[in-house]
């Protein structure tokens, strides 16, 4: 009935484009392309477009697109769309002339039994008119969705400024959702609720939904599911030692977790108990270390620990992600890099309200820390770590107050290994060959092995040995042509005059990029 927050409902493509899919129906509309329906359904999400003439499409699809084609090398239709199907392509659009005068009947028929939307495109609409109109139809949609949100923000900060702030909160979540939030007490009874009654099957799915968040060691932040013929959801609060918010609505846009995730920051906040005196001495430990002071200085205001430090980059970019992240992991601890958005938290000098401060406490910066745009997050050892949507994480060690430069360059490591094998979540790997080389003599010969690479080479590097030389992927993590990868490599290997073939070669980079 339920799932983890690692977990979706229904296949989605492996990764998606930072803008809202767009329904086929809205392509069809567009009368000035003459696109017209042959087979299948046409409210499937188009999430972007590819154009190919391959035999097999299927390597080079992603998941999620409307696959364009003149049929070329169509020679078996059947098995041709079977493999479209099979990579999770959403719709197939067929293009009439010069290679065929109409879409052939086997194609119709075999996208009618498997499901797959099929569009006939007309000789007078060239395939990039297409194209072009469906990104402007998604930023079209990616547009009204970014002011959705920052409307549903607005609403929540000012009714978190009521008197009742809670119920009020409450409100404008189920309003913002159109559906129903509730706020489970630890004990799993339902203290307040608002907006419109949904089922006892939802209901009470909603509450056994909650419950899979209670306070746990390695317990998920929250939780997604189906009651009743509604999609439901639940966070936990405070970092899974507290209440906890359930959703209920009928469907869920692309910038619902997002405000959903602004209300669980706010009511933290709201039900979290006076921070004590302990509290305050232990942030005003951990800003002194911010300000250089040696660890031994302050490990007996820090606490015994030992502590974990996470470094992670991305969020969707609107206010509130950084601090509906510290929410998730259960930690008001949290530094913002340069770039990386508005934090919150309630470390001293910051306030206790949402977007009050970038820095509430985080590890010692050391020459390998945290870039532009990451964000660092200091945790108690017990917490569990896990990966959440939209963030890439690398997790250190644990570690002892007067260990924590070290885990802070380790988190950072980490972090870089996840960028650049697309994981949500690397954890930092003791031992193994790295720990046989003096660390210091280790970065000083990466620093001068790697001088003459810029930046954009040694990511697009790291990348290319992340995937095993592989060009089509590393172009795809990029974002890139194939052909300007290439390019990339080759000056690589002109400006370090060495062979990149050479396994040796690669390997001694791959530690010199770790």
């Amino acid at each position: 009935m339920y799932e983890g927050s690692m977990t979706m409902i229904a296949a989605e493509p492996a990764a998606t484009p930072p803008a809202p899919p767009v329904p086929l129906a809205a392509l069809l509309a567009r009368r000035d392309l003459g696109l017209r329906l042959l087979a299948g359904p046409e409210d499937v999400p188009l999430h972007w477009v590819h154009t190919s003439e391959m035999a097999d499409p299927y390597p080079y699809l992603l998941g999620g697109e409307l696959l364009m084609t003149a049929g070329v090398l169509l020679t078996d239709p059947a098995h041709y769309v079977g493999r479209v199907v099979e990579a999770g392509a959403a719709a197939l659009a067929f293009g009439v002339t010069p290679v065929y005068d109409t879409v052939p009947a086997e194609l119709v028929e075999a996208c009618a039994r498997h499901g797959l939307p099929l569009v006939e495109v007309p000789p007078k609409t060239p395939f990039t008119a297409v194209a072009r109109a469906l990104w402007r139809l998604m930023a079209e949609a990616r547009l009204h969705e970014l002011r959705r949100v920052t409307e549903a923000q607005q609403s929540l900060a000012t009714a978190a400024a009521r008197p009742a702030p809670v119920p009020a909160v409450l409100g404008a979540l189920a309003s913002r959702l159109a559906g129903r939030a509730v706020l489970f007490g630890a004990d799993g009874t339902e203290a307040v609720a608002a907006g419109r009654e949904v089922p006892a099957e939802a209901a009470r799915a909603l509450r056994e939904l909650a419950a899979v968040l209670g306070p746990r060691p390695g317990g998920p932040a929250s939780a997604s599911g189906e009651g009743g013929g509604l999609r439901l959801a639940a966070y936990a609060l405070g970092g899974g030692d507290g209440p906890t918010l359930g959703v209920a609505t009928e469907r869920r846009g692309p910038g619902d977790h997002t405000i959903a995730g602004v209300a669980v920051v706010l009511l933290s906040l709201l039900t979290a108990p006076h921070r004590g005196a302990d509290v305050t001495v232990r942030d005003g430990a951990l800003v002194r270390l911010l300000l250089g002071a040696p660890p031994a200085e302050v490990a007996g205001a820090l606490g015994p620990g030992p502590w974990t430090v996470v470094h992670a980059s991305g969020g969707d970019g609107t206010p509130f992600a950084t601090a509906s992240l510290a929410a998730a992991l259960g930690t008001p601890l949290v530094e913002t890099g340069a770039g990386a958005g508005p934090g919150t938290g309630a470390g001293p000098g910051t306030g206790a309200g949402p977007g009050a401060g970038a820095r509430t406490g985080a590890p010692p910066r050391t020459d390998a820390g945290a870039g532009e745009g990451t964000v660092r997050l200091l945790l108690p050892a017990p917490t569990p770590v896990t990966a959440q949507e939209g963030w890439t994480l690398g997790v250190s060690a644990v570690a002892e107050p007067d260990g924590l430069a070290a885990a802070d360059a380790q988190a950072a490591r980490a972090l870089r290994r996840a960028q650049a094998t697309r994981a949500p979540l690397v954890r930092h790997r003791p031992g193994g060959f790295a720990a046989l080389v003096d660390p210091a003599e280790a970065a000083a010969h990466a620093r001068t092995l790697l001088a003459p690479l810029p930046d954009p080479l040694r990511e697009t590097l790291r990348t290319w040995l992340s995937l095993h030389g592989s060009w089509d992927r590393t172009a795809v993590a990029l974002d890139i042509h194939r052909n300007t990868v290439r390019q990339r490599i080759t000056r690589c290997a002109a400006l370090l005059d060495r062979d990149l073939d050479d396994p040796d070669v690669r390997m001694e980079l791959w530690f010199a990029l770790g």
